[in-house]
């Protein structure tokens, strides 16, 4: 089996986002599962721009270029939703009032590190952002990011190497071959995509795996990306 694409890795997301939840969705991949979250919820996504109550993507022609995410998507208001100013929607973050955040990480280490910037990256600077805001307020940091870079090197380790965004705040990780959660003992291996023995995991792992007693198979529904 493939390793699940980017929607696919949100829409196993967002199968966690519990009734009631107020949910942060970070740049990149974690924009995509507000896409995802079951209609019936009562599920509040606030977006760190302003928007209190973000839905799916907006169809072609339905698309507003004024209603944007984090992440420059144009989207839709869930009924009941509402429009506040930065400052305002960083007050909620600060206050401790999101229940969840999901966001993109280079690297998560063991005992909960989170590392989703990089100051080496060449013309771009620090860009940690808003991030290290979500990171140290929210009640729980999930993260949705590949298991492996591009060139095979594992992005789950005993401890970070690029600097960390914020500390012993991660939760629970969604990668495209595992459900992985942060346990006081280290990662936990809730789920894993069938086809990849644990021996394999744990091979492309930079940090010793448990595993469950109940782990099973990942499997997500197939969802195609957009094409470019």
């Amino acid at each position: 089996m493939k390793p699940l694409n980017r929607l696919q890795m949100a829409w196993r997301a967002a199968q966690d986002i519990a009734d009631g939840m107020v949910v942060n969705l970070g740049l990149g991949m974690p924009v995509n599962v507000s896409d995802y979250v079951a209609h019936d919820f009562d599920v509040v996504i606030q977006s760190e721009n302003g928007i209190i109550g973000v839905g799916p993507l907006a169809s072609a022609n339905a698309a507003d270029p004024d209603l944007v995410d984090a992440g420059s998507r144009r989207v839709t208001l869930r009924a009941g939703s509402t429009i506040i100013d930065s400052a305002a929607s960083f007050a909620m973050i600060r206050g401790g009032h999101i229940d969840v955040t999901i966001l993109g990480a280079f690297e998560v280490a063991a005992n909960g590190d989170l590392a989703n910037w990089d100051n080496r990256i060449p013309d771009k600077g620090p860009l940690v952002g808003g991030a290290m805001d979500l990171a140290a307020s929210a009640q729980a940091v999930w993260v949705l990011m590949e298991h492996n870079t591009r060139k095979g090197a594992p992005r789950l380790l005993e401890r970070c190497t690029l600097p960390l965004t914020a500390v012993h705040c991660v939760k629970r990780i969604y990668t495209d071959i595992a459900v992985i959660s942060v346990e006081p003992e280290g990662f936990l291996v809730h789920q894993i995509l069938p086809g990849i023995s644990r021996d394999a995991l744990q091979a492309r792992t930079g940090a010793k795996l448990a595993f469950a007693p109940d782990c099973s198979d990942l499997a997500a529904p197939a969802i195609a990306l957009p094409e470019i």
